[in-house]
C-alpha cells in the first residue's frame, strides 16, 4: 500500500494498525511536511520494519508525481504483487478474506480492479477517536453527486504492481500499463472519512490554498475529482468559515435521524468494531463474506454508481458543447461545427 499524508495525526495510526492487520505487506508512505506530529507516528511504526516512509519539504503538492513514485517502488524494489494507492482517510475493506486473498482471486490476464468508495458523514465532535464518532454513512440513494460535494460517488482502482505504472490523481485510475480492467466486480470497499473535525476541516482547506499559490507562482498542481470541493473548503478556511461549515455538515441531530429512518444514511461500525478488536488483540483481522441480502443491496449501489458515471459524462458533454458552441459562432468554424454534431450524437447515445 502506498500512503500520501500531511497533518493526519488524529487518523494516520489507526489506518496504519487497521491496513496492516488487513493483509498490507508493506506500506510505502510519503510524508509532505507534517507538523502535527504524523512523523513522529509515521517514525515509530517505520522502526517495525512494515513501513517505508519518503519524506518531502514543505513546497508544491505533486500527489501524481509522489504516488507514481511509490507505486514504482513497490513493484522495483519491494516485490508487490499488487499495489493499493491510499490517503489517510481511507480504509480498504475486502468483501470476504482478507486483502492478501482477495487480490490472489483475480485471474491473471486482469491487471486493475475497482473499488467502491462510501463516505461517511461528520458529526459532533466530542474529542474522542474518530472512529468511535464518524459511525453514519451516506447510503447510494443519498442525493451526492454534486461536484461541490465532499460525497460525491466514484471509485477507486488497485493494481498488479509494475515499473512503469503511472498513477492518476485520486487513484481513479492508471496509466503506463496495458493492464486490463475487471469490470463489473467490486470486491473491496473504501470507507472514507474526509471530515472529521472544524480544525482538520479548515486545515484541509489551507492546505489546498497552499497547492492552489504554488500553481499560480508557476509549479504544477494538477486539480483532481475534489476539486471544486477543496476550492470551497479554502474559501471558508480563508474566511474564518471553518467552525460554522463544520456544523453546517453536521446538522441537527433530528435530522440524522430522519435521514436514518428514510435510508438515506446507514449505520456502519465495521471500522469502529474491527479497531477495538485490534485494541484488545493486536494481530490479524478476519473479513465475514458477505450474505445474499448484502450482495443484492451491493448490486442495487453498484447500479446507482453506473447512473452517477452517466451523470458525470453527460455534465462533461454539455460542457464541451458550450465551448463548440462559442467557437462555432468565430468566422471559418467549420472544424468546431464538425465536433459539436459529434458531441450532440454522443449525448443522444448516453
Amino acid at each position: 500500500m502506498t500512503l500520501l499524508a500531511r497533518d493526519e495525526r488524529d487518523i494516520v495510526e489507526q489506518h496504519l494498525d487497521f491496513h496492516l492487520a488487513a493483509g498490507v505487506d508493506l506500506l510505502l508512505v510519503t510524508d509532505h511536511a507534517s507538523s502535527d506530529g504524523t512523523q513522529d507516528v509515521l517514525a515509530e511504526y517505520e522502526r517495525g520494519g512494515r513501513v517505508k516512509v519518503l519524506r518531502e519539504p514543505d513546497g508544491p503538492f505533486r500527489q501524481r508525481e509522489w504516488v507514481t513514485r511509490m507505486a514504482r517502488l513497490a513493484a522495483t524494489e519491494h516485490g508487490a504483487d499488487w499495489v493499493v494507492n491510499s490517503d489517510a482517510d481511507e480504509f480498504w475493506w475486502p468483501r470476504g478474506g482478507d486483502l492478501r486473498e482477495v487480490l490472489a482471486s483475480i485471474p491473471r490476464r486482469y491487471g486493475l480492479v475497482q473499488s467502491f468508495v462510501r463516505h461517511f458523514v461528520p458529526v459532533p465532535d466530542d474529542g474522542g477517536p474518530f472512529q468511535e464518532r464518524l459511525t453514519l454513512r451516506l447510503a447510494s440513494a443519498a442525493p451526492i453527486n454534486d461536484p461541490r460535494s465532499p460525497w460525491r460517488p466514484f471509485r477507486k482502482v488497485v493494481h498488479r504492481a509494475h515499473p512503469t505504472a503511472a498513477v492518476v490523481e485520486g487513484s481513479h485510475s492508471i496509466g503506463g500499463t496495458s493492464f486490463v480492467p475487471m469490470r463489473g466486480w467490486y470486491p473491496l470497499e473504501v470507507l472514507h472519512f474526509p471530515i472529521r473535525t472544524a480544525a482538520q476541516l479548515e486545515r484541509k482547506g489551507a492546505l489546498w490554498g497552499s497547492a492552489v499559490e504554488k500553481f499560480y507562482a508557476g509549479e504544477e498542481v494538477v486539480a483532481g475529482p475534489g476539486a471544486a470541493y477543496h476550492a470551497l473548503a479554502f474559501r471558508d478556511a480563508e474566511e474564518g468559515r471553518s467552525e460554522t461549515v463544520f456544523a453546517e455538515l453536521v446538522g441537527a441531530a433530528e435530522d440524522r435521524e430522519a435521514a436514518l429512518r428514510d435510508g438515506l444514511l446507514v449505520e456502519d461500525t465495521r471500522i469502529c468494531e474491527a479497531l477495538r478488536r485490534l485494541g484488545d488483540s493486536p494481530g490479524s483481522l478476519a473479513f465475514p463474506r458477505p450474505s445474499a441480502a448484502e450482495d443484492a443491496a451491493f448490486a442495487v449501489d453498484a447500479a446507482v454508481l453506473g447512473e452517477g458515471d452517466l451523470i458525470r459524462v453527460r455534465r462533461r458533454l454539455d460542457e464541451l458543447a458550450q465551448r463548440v458552441a462559442s467557437l462555432e459562432a468565430r468566422p471559418g468554424a467549420q472544424v468546431a461545427r464538425r465536433l459539436g454534431t459529434v458531441l450532440r450524437r454522443a449525448r443522444r447515445r448516453t
